[in-house]
Formats: C-alpha cells, structure tokens, sequence
C-alpha cells in the first residue's frame, strides 16, 4: 500500500465536512471510529472514509471487528487499503460503493 498516494485531510477539514469540531474528530479517532494514517499521530485521515458528509457507513463497525480479532491500528489500516482480486479492489472501494456485506463477513472470517 503507498500511503503517500492517499488524498488525507487534517481534522480540521474533516470537522468541515462533518459538520462538526476538530475535538469531535479527534474523540472519533480515540474511539476508533475513524482512523488516521498509521505513522501520522492524528494529523492525516483518509479521505476515502468520508462519504456524502458522513463517516463512511460501516466502516467504524469493520474496525471494531477487526479489532477485536486482534488486529493493531496500523494492521488494520493495511487491511482496508490492501487491494483483494476477488472483491474486486480494496475493502474500502467496496464499503463506499455499498458492498459491506462481502466485506464484513470477510474480516469476521480473519478476525475469528
């Protein structure tokens, strides 16, 4: 994965397109609802993981299955960027363009 390549946001202008504070942000990074660039504390985030003004759907309940199976911060992330032939494309692509399901059932799979 080529994180350099990544289009990120500052919580600041994650807080823009929420519609909320940079503090907000910043809690939804503590709670793992959100994630920011392994390596970058909490100064880039994907903007991959907003969608329509949102947090993409479902993707705080993806990082908390993973999470409870075992996965780091920092393998998590790798996971949601690594491109999977048979999705097609990364598990985020798939998140954001509605395939959440395949893509749940397929880090419950890794996770147990």
């Amino acid at each position: 994965m080529d994180v350099d390549s990544l289009q990120t946001m500052t919580p600041q202008e994650v807080a823009a397109v929420l519609g909320t504070s940079p503090n907000r942000v910043r809690q939804l990074l503590r709670e793992h609802k959100l994630l920011a660039v392994p390596g970058s504390g909490n100064s880039r985030i994907p903007a991959d993981f907003l969608q329509d003004g949102a947090v993409l759907k479902h993707l705080p309940g993806l990082i908390t299955v993973l999470q409870d199976g075992g996965f780091s911060d920092a393998e998590v992330f790798e996971w949601l960027f690594r491109p999977d032939d048979s999705l097609p494309g990364t598990p985020v692509e798939a998140l954001r363009s509605d395939r959440h399901t395949e893509v749940t059932r397929r880090a419950q799979a890794l996770a147990f």
